[in-house]
């Protein structure tokens, strides 16, 4: 790597990682000032609100990702060529494209940084955040839906009328088996309640109905509890907010794989959370690339003017992502497609405006 490449990488990465740290601590102070109530509200200790904080603050700077890049390109370019470094450097016969490897270079690092970050630290971190969240700032939750239902094995079907996550009970319990479009035998209860100590539910007032072509046993038993194991826990109605947070990249998939086998209707929440978790690395490097090419330029207006440029390109990217997302999320649009389409745009932008730019 040549004395030029180390010069701008290292201004370019201590730059992004300045931009972060200014606007995180914006973020975290806002934060603090907005919820300071909350916190003596609920006598929170001090030790968890930092935990909480130190937890947020990974979190907010992967949010803000696509703007601190973009600003740090603007910045550290626009000086350079306010001090007509780049001059000097393309006169020296350094060309264009090769002038943007340290660029590059850095996106990337920022890119894999990122994508560790958000495939697997901040996930950690969210499973603390997002049990603080619930705990100190959200109303008691409780599961209102009616008439659930769960695929809890390849031939194995529940059915719930409802239930009280308060008291972790479910209400007019089913339980079957269907092979090859045949009901072998069928399981009802009155109610069911969640055992902590032997790990799965207890039925009341079970009866159990067993076919075999047209003969029929029964059993009924209102005097004693049974024990069941499912695959069926409290936490499949409990509060999902912000769940896919929760999750790493591994998990994401295979808690895919296992609302898929349950029949569940919320996959394309997480399935979305994955598509976000590998697209978003690239962000950096084509926002890093749109960002050298219009700030190698001097211009009238200064850096301030071409970071004011840097802010509202990096506004429009992320009001284009969030369309595209809420687009993917209401199924008006392939997911795939829908996440891509930022970073596609903004691609095609990169290229028009590389003829565009005088090397």
């Amino acid at each position: 790597m040549r004395i030029l490449d180390k010069y701008i990488l290292k201004k370019f990465l201590t730059t992004f990682l300045f931009v972060v740290g200014i606007l995180v601590s914006i973020v975290l102070i806002l934060t603090f000032s907005e919820r300071n109530e909350s916190f003596i509200k609920n006598d929170v200790p001090t030790g968890l609100i930092l935990q909480y904080f130190l937890a947020y603050a990974p979190y907010i700077a992967n949010l803000i990702t696509p703007i601190t890049v973009f600003i740090a390109t603007v910045f550290v370019t626009s000086q350079l060529a306010s001090h007509t470094e780049i001059i000097a450097i393309l006169s020296g016969g350094v060309s264009y494209p090769r002038m943007l490897k340290p660029f590059f270079i850095g996106s990337l690092i920022i890119g894999i940084m990122s994508f560790i970050f958000t495939g697997w630290i901040i996930p950690d971190a969210n499973k603390f955040r997002v049990a603080f969240e619930i705990q100190y700032f959200d109303k008691e939750f409780n599961y209102s839906e009616r008439d659930v239902h769960f695929k809890v094995s390849p031939t194995k079907y529940v059915y719930l009328s409802s239930y009280d996550s308060r008291r972790d009970i479910g209400f007019r319990f089913t339980l079957e088996e269907i092979q090859d479009k045949e009901v072998k035998w069928k399981l009802s209860a009155r109610d069911i309640t969640w055992d902590t100590l032997e790990v799965g539910w207890k039925l009341k007032d079970w009866s159990l109905r067993e076919f075999d072509g047209l003969k029929e046993n029964y059993k009924y038993d209102n005097r004693k509890d049974t024990l069941i194991k499912i695959n069926m826990t409290p936490a499949d109605f409990g509060n999902t907010k912000s769940f896919e947070q929760t999750l790493t990249i591994t998990e994401l998939g295979d808690y895919i794989d296992e609302l898929k086998m349950k029949g569940a209707d919320n996959i394309p929440i997480y399935y979305i959370e994955l598509l976000v978790r590998y697209m978003s690395p690239f962000t950096a490097i084509i926002l890093t690339f749109i960002g050298v090419i219009l700030s190698s330029r001097k211009t009238r207006g200064g850096v301030g003017f071409q970071i004011a440029l840097g802010f509202f390109i990096a506004f429009i990217y992320i009001l284009l992502f969030i369309a595209a997302k809420s687009n993917a999320e209401t199924g008006s649009m392939n997911p795939v497609l829908a996440i891509w389409l930022p970073n596609l745009a903004f691609s095609i932008l990169g290229i028009l405006l590389y003829r565009l730019v005088p090397k």
